[in-house]
């Protein structure tokens, strides 16, 4: 076997605490270091996770030579100028969701990784789940007949107004914080969306706390999600075909992977997987991919084609605007991120 593949982190961002333990499960993935911008906190955070080496600053793991690749939880509005900035460092990127929000911006970063020969992928853990393979695997085999709809939802309440997801200037928002995951399981299953409607209502400093759309695909399949930033937590996937449905009660964080598919005149038949995290798979075949020992599960097709229905999702609620604010507050500033 290849000797693991050396990672750095971007940041001391609270998703860390998920995709660590997932990464330490990988064999093939090593985590040597960790960047904040107050040297102190970046220490004293490698010194409690067990993490090597330590820096005052994003530009001096990037320029740690021995650091392969980079993993990037910063906020949203930072992920295509630090991607860029990992690429131009010679590192292979693994870029939180959502990596773009235009899809101008997405082939732009992808065109940095062609040119300097580099690994570029968005990170929809799920993606990698075996519970996810088993849904794409029953849709293709036609286990409920001709796809009709898909309706998804995903959603949280942020008590912090201090969340980062909260800001504007940090393009935060229900839509690409946790609305981009059914946007992505509905394309996943049903390709690239023909058009879209879509309506949101604003309140946190400037951002969609909730966020509704419907997509319509070709050979009109509808697909149908909500997300929020101020409601009770919900997470469900379901398709429903002409002979069929079937129904995943956690599909995005996969916790309790089980598949129920229904059919007329059968019995609900509940289709358990074995659990396993998505985060190690996600760098198991990130790390793969650098070696060469296995191809890249989502590269830069998924990601442009995310960002530009993302983008198109936008501008329809844009457009549709006119409910005002949940709240009237007054823009805040958003937290430095460390």
């Amino acid at each position: 076997m290849s000797a693991p593949v050396r990672w750095g982190i971007l940041s001391t961002a609270h998703i860390n605490d998920k995709f660590l333990p997932g990464a330490r499960e990988a064999d093939n993935v090593e985590i040597l270091a960790v960047a904040s911008r107050e040297g102190e906190r970046a220490r004293a955070y490698a010194a409690e996770r067990g993490i090597p080496r330590a820096y005052g600053s994003y530009e001096e793991l990037l320029a740690d030579p021995d650091i392969e690749a980079v993993y990037i939880p910063l906020p949203n509005s930072m992920h295509v100028p630090w991607a860029v900035r990992g690429l131009e460092a010679g590192k292979h990127v693994l870029c939180e969701k959502p990596l773009a929000r235009r899809a101008a911006d997405a082939e732009r970063v992808f065109a940095v990784a062609a040119e300097r020969a580099r690994l570029l992928s968005e990170a929809f853990m799920y993606r990698h789940h075996p519970q996810t393979r088993r849904l794409q695997e029953l849709v293709a085999q036609g286990a409920v007949g001709e796809l009709r709809v898909i309706r998804s939802h995903f959603s949280f309440s942020t008590a912090a107004d201090t969340d980062v997801r909260l800001f504007e200037a940090l393009e935060g928002g229900a839509l690409l914080d946790v609305g981009c995951y059914c946007v992505n399981g509905s394309r996943m299953l049903a390709g690239e969306p023909a058009s879209v409607m879509a309506m949101r209502q604003l309140g946190g400093h400037g951002v969609d706390v909730r966020f509704a759309a419907t997509m319509r695909f070709p050979g009109g399949v509808l697909a149908h999600f909500d997300a929020g930033l101020d409601c009770a937590a919900r997470h469900e996937l379901e398709v429903v075909g002409a002979e069929g449905t079937i129904l995943l009660r956690d599909p995005w964080h996969c916790a309790r992977p089980v598949i129920e598919l229904g059919r007329p005149g059968r019995e609900l038949e509940r289709i358990e997987i074995d659990p396993v995290n998505p985060y190690r798979l996600e760098a198991e075949n990130f790390s793969a991919a650098v070696r060469g020992e296995a191809e890249l599960l989502l590269g830069a097709d998924d990601a442009i084609a995310q960002a530009r229905a993302i983008e198109a999702l936008l501008s329809a609620a844009a457009a549709g605007d006119g409910g005002g604010r949940a709240g009237e507050e007054e823009p805040g500033h958003p937290p430095a991120p460390r």
